[in-house]
């Protein structure tokens, strides 16, 4: 669009008011120049004097002149097909070029009396703009999915210096758990620990069988192993991490139980083990009192400290059974939890744990003098430890949970179990 439409149809001058570099007359001002003006350059560039004004008409006759010029080719010629879409565009670029400047300055066009075409020249234009009009669009066509196919990916994150975490999402975001995802698309708080937890309880409890087949002290290391998971998992379970001095306090409170076990003797194990279950259930108390938490929180970390206190004293139970039922316990627990961490069905996995408990029952039954009866212990055994999988798997518990927790509960519950049903069968 040229200079003439906005200055009244009159080349614009910047030195005819006289304020600029030159007077009215054209000669240079001798006085001190006007501070409204600014500094123009001096060098030397483009003539931008020159802005012809081409008219739309122009152009379309020129069009119609191109076209017809097309149609009195000589019909021996044969243009190449790669090169006919743009044949119409050569054309105009070379009209465009007659008048001395692109075609970026179009003028706007002007209500102005045009002569009344001939029915020639209308056909023409018409097979011109009908030409012009359909040859971009199957270039568009094609080149529209390209543009959507090479759109170029944002880069991450990580990789654009910010945090290497984004948002949770509930549509597979990787860096978020499986709880997460699970919590936030309201599924069931339920998530079973799986097979990789199944098989380490699998292999703690047949340490723990082997050990108790070697005796007392061979049974101490893998049950000082299973208190300290019991008391880090149940911790964990609750959602309170990091607890270092609750983990600590209920972890001593079960080497504190077996080393009273060990003194007194097995005779005396069910005083040793609530003797100070009792002691240290006070001093979680007295602990959680001389906290300067909310009371609301204190009441929290009293209950959980307690729990996990009273699960890891509890585990002491097994030093304090008859070998033979710690061995049938521990055969039957593995079964019953690597049975439940099959891809079955819900009440077919839980019949076949049940069924796998009692059926390790037997066989170890069959190895010590416990005989057909292991077959109920460890069915007693197995259903303790269904439950306690069931408690490490409740309320969305993460994969540390899984791995601490979801190992030590099922042998921890049924630690009771093998100590009561082991003192009457046997």
């Amino acid at each position: 669009m040229s200079n003439d439409q906005y200055y009244g149809g009159q080349q614009y001058d910047p030195y005819a008011n006289g304020t600029g570099n030159a007077n009215g007359n054209g000669q240079p001002n001798q006085g001190q120049q006007s501070p409204d003006v600014t500094q123009t350059w001096e060098g030397q560039t483009w003539d931008t004097t020159y802005q012809p004004a081409v008219s739309y008409e122009q152009v379309r006759a020129d069009r119609a002149q191109a076209q017809q010029a097309a149609q009195q080719a000589p019909q021996g010629y044969q243009p190449q097909p790669q090169q006919q879409p743009y044949e119409p565009y050569a054309s105009h670029q070379a009209s465009y070029e007659s008048y001395g400047a692109p075609a970026a300055y179009y003028a706007e066009p002007q209500p102005q009396p045009q002569p009344q075409p001939q029915p020639q020249q209308e056909q023409a234009h018409a097979h011109a703009q009908a030409h012009v009009q359909a040859a971009p669009a199957p270039a568009y066509a094609q080149a529209a999915p390209a543009s959507v196919e090479q759109e170029p990916v944002p880069a991450s994150a990580g990789e654009a210096g910010g945090p290497a975490w984004s948002s949770p999402t509930t549509s597979g975001n990787t860096r978020i758990t499986d709880a997460q995802r699970a919590r936030a698309e309201g599924r069931s708080p339920v998530i079973e620990p799986g097979i990789q937890p199944a098989a380490l309880t699998a292999v703690l409890g047949l340490l723990i069988a082997a050990g108790a087949a070697l005796g007392t002290y061979g049974l101490l290391l893998p049950l000082v192993l299973l208190q300290g998971l019991t008391a880090a998992g149940w911790f964990r379970l609750n959602g309170m991490w990091p607890a270092r001095q609750g983990i600590a306090l209920a972890f001593a409170g079960g080497l504190a139980a077996d080393a009273a076990l060990l003194a007194t003797g097995r005779e005396h194990a069910a005083g040793a083990i609530l003797g100070t279950l009792g002691v240290w259930v006070l001093l979680c108390l007295v602990l959680q009192l001389r906290s300067h938490a909310d009371p609301d929180e204190r009441m929290y970390g009293l209950m959980a400290t307690v729990a996990s206190a009273a699960l890891t004293v509890v585990a002491t139970g097994l030093l304090g059974a008859e070998p033979d039922a710690v061995v049938v316990g521990g055969i039957a627990v593995a079964a019953a939890v690597v049975a439940r961490a099959l891809p079955l069905p819900g009440p077919v996995s839980l019949l076949a744990a049940l069924l796998a408990s009692a059926g390790a029952g037997i066989a170890a039954g069959g190895l010590t003098d416990l005989g057909t009866s292991g077959a109920l212990l460890g069915l007693g055994a197995g259903v303790c430890a269904l439950i306690g999988l069931r408690v490490a798997s409740y309320d969305y518990p993460s994969r540390f949970v899984h791995m601490t927790a979801g190992v030590a509960l099922p042998l921890t519950a049924a630690a009771p179990a093998v100590y009561l049903l082991g003192r009457a069968l046997v």
